[in-house]
């Protein structure tokens, strides 16, 4: 660049490409010009007669008379291959640069907002060309899939939050316009559950953002252990709903955030028994450890298809989540089992950023099946749990 931060005159590819080969055209033929010229130095420099003595009557040409004629033939078969060259170099860069001019028009589209035009060489020969093409082409689906997804969840969330501030505002205008026949706790503890639920979203939006900025910290977390804490501190609440829970622990260890680990099985457990049958309601929990650590929860409940059960991972989708396992809050171990509609995103997401998967399944005599996969570390001594 040039001083004051500006470019200077601007120069094709197109351009550059063409005048290398006409370089590398006029290299080839100066080289081989003076091969043949100092072939032809070995001409005898005395006088040249016929070897056939009916030939004697024609001219002969001298030594340098012949070295003046190569001299001539290499100067206009230099200039023949540069007008080729410039005319054929243009052309061969042309054709092969076009599919960066298709590149070039897919990014200057997107960065004007249309994500939806693709490069398209898939059924082109393979060169890095295409392998450039079909990369942007699947940069472009994720940008596309990531951008209608976060306009939804924007669109989504600013419902959600218009919604308690909404129900706070007709709260006090009941109150302004009665404040004498008032019942001020019975206000207070509604303000205070509306309130609650508006910083439970909240903080669950904040912890969505967090995830998809932020770096994670992987070391050995014992995922048995945090299960067998979670299940602990889950019987009071199962007691008190009807809901038998059954386990089997095994030893697992996997590598990520102990914090962001127990929340995902607090979530999975703890909603597995809110979101269960009114009596008589089971909920069974099994870990296995190895090379792929599982965390399994199925639960009874209603019956669902798999396409019904899909939506469950989208944001704020709770005539689906309300039937399955963690998909709302858990933020006290008795208290109503208020939902969000973003425990299972998150959870998701969590899962996600640890490098595994959640899957969701239908169970046939109703219910769910949540599974957790996770990359285990069988390697790590107990001591480290």
């Amino acid at each position: 660049m040039s001083p004051g931060g500006r470019r200077g005159p601007r120069v094709t590819a197109r351009l550059r490409l063409t005048l290398s080969y006409v370089a590398f055209l006029l290299v080839a033929a100066l080289v081989m010009s003076v091969c043949v010229w100092a072939v032809m130095r070995f001409v005898p420099n005395y006088p040249l007669t016929a070897a056939n003595p009916k030939d004697l009557d024609m001219p002969i040409a001298s030594r340098r008379e012949i070295l003046a004629a190569v001299v001539r033939a290499c100067g206009i078969a230099t200039a023949v291959l540069l007008v080729v060259g410039s005319v054929g170099g243009w052309w061969l860069a042309g054709r092969v640069l076009t599919p960066l001019q298709d590149l070039n028009a897919a990014a200057r589209a997107a960065a004007e907002g249309d994500l939806s035009r693709r490069v398209g060489l898939r059924g082109a020969r393979r060169d890095e060309f295409t392998d450039l093409a079909d990369t942007f082409d699947a940069m472009l689906d994720r940008l596309e899939r990531d951008l209608h997804a976060q306009r939804r969840f924007a669109a989504n969330a600013s419902h959600e939050l218009r919604t308690p501030l909404a129900v706070l505002r007709a709260l006090l205008d009941v109150a302004r316009d009665d404040p004498q026949g008032t019942d001020l706790p019975v206000l207070l503890d509604r303000m205070d559950e509306t309130t609650r639920r508006a910083g439970d979203l909240v903080a669950a939006l904040l912890d969505l953002a967090a995830l998809d900025h932020g770096a994670l910290a992987r070391r050995p977390v014992a995922l048995d252990v945090i299960v067998e804490d979670a299940l602990e501190d889950l019987r009071p609440e199962a007691r008190e709903r009807g809901v038998q829970v059954t386990a089997r622990v095994d030893p697992a260890t996997v590598p990520g955030d102990a914090t962001l680990l127990a929340r995902v099985v607090d979530n999975l457990l703890r909603n597995a028994v809110r979101h269960n049958l009114p009596a008589g309601g089971r909920v069974a929990v099994t870990l296995t450890g190895g090379d792929r650590v599982r965390l399994r929860v199925e639960n009874d409940g209603a019956l669902l298809d798999a396409d019904r059960l899909a939506v469950a991972l989208e944001p704020f989708a709770r005539q689906v989540q309300a039937v399955v396992p963690g998909c709302g809050t858990s933020r006290g171990r008795s208290g109503p089992a208020t939902s969000n509609g973003l425990g299972l995103p998150l959870t998701e997401r969590i899962v996600t950023a640890h490098e595994g998967v959640l899957t969701l399944e239908p169970r046939p005599a109703g219910g769910v099946r949540a599974t957790v996969t996770l990359e285990g570390t069988p390697d790590v001594p107990v001591g480290v749990r």
